[in-house]
């Protein structure tokens, strides 16, 4: 059985827009992608809402960088045979001043961790770039402001660290987009897409050996 890590944030985690809830597990896109490949694997869901790549958040706390506390998840997880990292959104936040350069920087950091393996043992990696940032409600909208521009300009330097890195990535804006609700979070229409067209990545991926 292969054991795949799915390490995110509030998407990865099901949030359900403007609800302050979590989806059923088969409405959130990792619960949706287990389905489709079936038995043959295990999904392990470490989203948190709030997560950004390596930056500890002045306001929701530190805790809330995925570099810190990354290498306690592989290493209470492993072995594993792959890693599918969907972070970036967070970073998209006023409050980091980040370019589309920086946050895939962020990402690639991730990446980079990932393959120095654990307990001797180096799991594939699959970069997946989130969908732009539709138009963003209520406080977020400050929060959050220019995240729209930023966030289209992602999948190319998404594309760029995984080429330097040599690892295979998705671009989920072309697939869904977030909810008119928030336009941040997935409706669960997009949750279980998302998870059956990353399922078709993933068996790609290992067929490739």
């Amino acid at each position: 059985m292969k054991a795949i890590l799915c390490y995110g944030d509030s998407n990865t985690w099901g949030y359900v827009p403007t609800e302050n809830r979590r989806y059923e597990p088969e409405n959130r896109w990792t619960g949706a992608m287990a389905e489709a490949l079936g038995a043959g694997y295990h999904i392990i869901e470490e989203g948190l809402p709030g997560r950004t790549t390596v930056h500890s958040d002045p306001i929701e706390g530190a805790h809330k960088n995925g570099l810190l506390v990354l290498p306690a998840i592989l290493e209470s997880h492993a072995p594993l045979d792959m890693v599918i990292l969907m972070l970036g959104t967070n970073d998209l936040k006023k409050r980091f001043s980040l370019s589309p350069f920086d946050i895939a920087e962020g990402a690639g950091t991730l990446v980079h961790m990932i393959k120095q393996g654990t307990w001797g043992i180096v799991p594939k990696v699959l970069l997946v770039c989130p969908p732009p940032v539709g138009k963003l409600t209520g406080g977020t909208a400050q929060m959050a402001e220019g995240a729209g521009e930023k966030s289209r300009n992602l999948p190319e330097q998404f594309a760029r660290v995984a080429r330097e890195l040599d690892v295979p990535w998705f671009n989920a804006g072309e697939v869904i987009v977030p909810s008119d609700r928030d336009g941040i979070h997935f409706e669960a229409d997009m949750q279980r897409k998302l998870g059956r067209a990353i399922a078709e990545r993933v068996e790609e991926i290992f067929a490739e050996g």
